[in-house]
């Protein structure tokens, strides 16, 4: 059968298109009025999962056996590479990740029909046959667009090309993966909706069986956003961790309305509030996941992490416009039934503030969607190409995302329905003491910190001169005012929130403090009215055990105010770019100081390696050394990379880059970057994994636990895991080349 692999392969994806639609055509059956069709069905989406596993599984060891025959293998994989990037190699390009890609979807539709069981048997088929019209699309795209098992029309060559040295990084190994397990399972969730849309069961049932698998799918969004970010980071040394790429923006999408969608799904689950709006935020994420693959697959928009252009976007416009003509049919079929069994009754409640954030987080993802497509949009409309920087970004989202972060801290002190005005002083006592505390040390301690409370942002749009300015007309004079006035205006907020952000985070703390203590406080006051002892430490797992959603929310948002603390520190990073003879030392901040010591070149056979040495001296005390690199691949003609050393610290992260050395005179040019709070990035989101988590895991005394619910609880701890791993060793393997 070897002998024939690439037919093998070829015949293994025809055959899991033919089970794809023999099993929706059996779901269908099934929801039609034959429900003993249910199980053929069920067997049936069983068997495909099983196919797509085949087909992986022998392109693996087409690459772990260097089948150059296929031109797949041969384009990103060589024999000088391990068995770990061989396998890697898998999702390294087009046409194995979509591979992948389907391979996590059709894990997931087998996971969640296992997990129904004998639940939801009017949903069943319908779940069922809208996971197989989206697994037999993607195995349409594997055989006639991106074809893994196609050979090389030459013949295999002796050797292959090699993975590309920029995804020969850890977290190649486990960002990929986790942004797809992300993008993928947002299918369940929504089957469900499309399914109580088909029958009509809008109640609360499919918001059950859906809120935990979105939950889910937001959970490693995030993991592979940040996993993404750590990578940007580590591997392009360009300083920063978010570039405002395309392709970085793409990823993000689903994340603003899976984030609005796990908190409205409280409100229709308490108030029967906001269902029409609930069932457009799950359709939404889905419709975004297949945009945003779309815009990295499709090749339209330029971008360190696209893939080359190919006619693969025709395919994914289409079904996209399916897609949306499909959701938009059902939701104006089914108006009647999305109808609210309630109203929001007070400006200041729960709902309120809810239904702001989710008009903040659509805003924020409108505005980036529209941003990142500018460029498709001005030359496919307007007739000329243009495209936003990262500098637009950062001008215009830092005020509606600190809006976001004051809702966030705002709604847990407001009431459901309306708050009453005593319940309103009492909660927020301790919370704005805490913050204005908090500010008031940032002021007083600004300078020892190297972190002014203000700071002078630039205008984006200065005003023309006087030349430009005497060619307008009048409307053209105003409009340029207009927007330089705007533009200062958004400047001078800007400069101003540095200090928000201070005075919101004590604020959030001390609400999430507060409501741990009034919990606990509640619970142990039960505890002696029975005449029981509760310890401390039992009253507050029992708190959270009993109120999983409440608490693990809370937990999740204290990762949050980290994460905007790390953002936030960007506005106090320092940026040098210089050469230093060896032997002399450059000060870079007040802080910090490093001393050029050596250089020498090494090699091994995949690559050359440029080392230089540099000590940190951090306030006149030798605290470490790193080592900025350069490797030169030989394999791929002497392509270049630049390996980043790092000393990192709770406060700040020395970064350096090398950018090249005079071999004769060992002048060396460098880039440093002190970048204030990078490491809290990572403490935030695992803060943010543990919430998650928490209120991801199974009630044990719930009698339909079964094995499939605790492996989707298992898979975020071994990820989590993960995480703490690489926290744990991160500043071990950054101070120098990965030899």
């Amino acid at each position: 059968m070897w002998q024939s692999l690439p037919q093998f392969g070829t015949a293994v994806l025809y055959a899991l298109l033919a089970a794809a639609g023999y099993t929706f055509a059996v779901a269908l059956a099934a929801g039609a009025g034959r429900p003993r069709l249910l199980s053929a069905a069920r067997f049936g989406a069983y068997g495909t999962v099983g196919l797509v596993g085949l087909a992986v599984l022998t392109l693996c060891y087409a690459f772990v056996s260097h089948d150059y025959r296929l031109s797949y293998v041969s384009r990103y994989s060589d024999r000088g590479m391990s068995t770990a990037y061989q396998i890697v190699a898998l999702w390294g390009g087009q046409d194995g990740s979509w591979l992948w890609w389907l391979f996590l979807v059709s894990l997931f539709c087998g996971i969640c029909v296992k997990w129904m069981g004998r639940r939801y048997r009017e949903l069943q088929p319908y779940v069922i046959a809208t996971m197989m019209t989206v697994v037999a699309f993607d195995a349409v795209l594997l055989i006639f667009a991106v074809a893994p098992f196609a050979t090389n029309i030459g013949g295999a060559p002796s050797d292959g090309a090699g993975l590309n040295y920029q995804l020969r990084n850890i977290y190649m190994i486990i960002h990929p993966p986790s942004l797809y397990i992300g993008f993928t399972s947002a299918v369940v969730p929504f089957s469900f909706c499309v399914a109580a849309l088909v029958t009509g069961r809008l109640d609360n049932e499919w918001i059950d069986a859906s809120r935990k698998w979105m939950l889910f799918s937001w959970l490693f969004l995030t993991i592979g956003n940040v996993l993404g970010m750590m990578w940007a980071y580590e591997e392009l040394g360009w300083g920063g961790d978010w570039a405002w790429d395309p392709v970085e923006n793409a990823a993000c999408l689903p994340w603003w309305t899976a984030s609005a969608y796990v908190h409205s799904t409280m409100i229709q689950e308490r108030r029967g509030m906001l269902k029409v709006w609930n069932v457009f935020l799950i359709c939404a994420t889905f419709w975004l996941t297949i945009f945003g693959t779309f815009l990295t697959r499709s090749g339209l928009i330029a971008s360190v992490h696209s893939f080359a252009q190919s006619s693969i976007g025709n395919y994914f416009l289409g079904y996209m416009g399916v897609v949306l003509a499909v959701c938009i049919g059902l939701i104006l079929w089914r108006i009647p039934l999305l109808r609210s069994e309630g109203s929001l009754e007070s400006p200041l409640s729960r709902e309120a503030a809810f239904l702001g954030n989710n008009w903040a987080l659509l805003g924020c993802g409108g505005f980036i969607a529209v941003a990142t497509t500018w460029p498709l949009i001005s030359e496919g409309i307007l007739k000329y190409k243009s495209a936003v920087g990262p500098t637009f970004y950062n001008f215009w989202l830092p005020f509606p995302l600190v809006c976001i972060f004051a809702l966030m801290c705002l709604a847990p002190l407001l009431g459901w329905r309306k708050t009453s005005p005593e319940l309103f002083r009492k909660g927020f006592i301790w919370p704005v003491g805490a913050g204005v505390t908090l500010l008031a040390l940032h002021f007083a301690f600004a300078g020892m910190l190297r972190m002014p409370p203000f700071v002078k942002m630039p205008n984006l749009y200065p005003l023309p001169g006087a030349d430009a300015l005497a060619k307008m007309d009048t409307v053209g004079i105003w409009g340029a005012k207009l927007v330089h006035y705007i533009g200062a205006i958004v400047a001078f907020v800007n400069g101003k929130l540095p200090a928000v952000v201070t005075f919101l985070a004590g604020f959030k703390i001390a609400v999430v403090i507060q409501e741990f203590v009034r919990g606990v406080r509640a619970r142990q006051r039960a505890a002696a009215e029975r005449k029981e002892t509760e310890g401390l430490f039992w009253s507050l797992v029992r708190l959270v055990n009993k109120s999983r959603r409440r608490y693990a929310g809370y937990i999740v948002h204290v990762g949050i105010v980290l994460v905007y603390i790390h953002f936030a520190g960007r506005v106090w990073t320092t940026d040098i770019e210089t050469s230093i003879a060896k032997g002399d030392t450059l000060q870079i901040d007040e802080a910090y100081t490093v001393r050029y010591l050596d250089s020498r070149v090494e090699s091994d056979p995949e690559k050359r390696i440029i080392i230089t040495e540099l000590e940190v001296i951090e306030r006149g005390v030798v605290v470490g050394k790193i080592m900025p690199s350069k490797f030169i691949y030989k394999s791929m003609g002497g392509t270049m990379s630049t390996e980043v050393a790092r000393h990192i610290t709770l406060r700040d992260d020395l970064y350096a880059t090398l950018a090249n050395v005079d071999p004769q005179t060992e002048l060396a040019t460098f880039q440093f970057h002190v970048n204030p709070f990078a490491v809290w990035l990572v403490i935030g989101a695992l803060i943010m994994l543990l919430g998650a988590l928490i209120s991801l895991f199974p009630d044990v005394q719930d009698p339909e636990i079964t094995v499939w619910t605790y492996m989707r609880s298992a898979t975020g701890f071994a990820t989590t895991a993960i995480f703490c791993a690489m926290l744990v060793f991160w500043p071990r393997v950054t101070t120098g080349p990965p030899l």
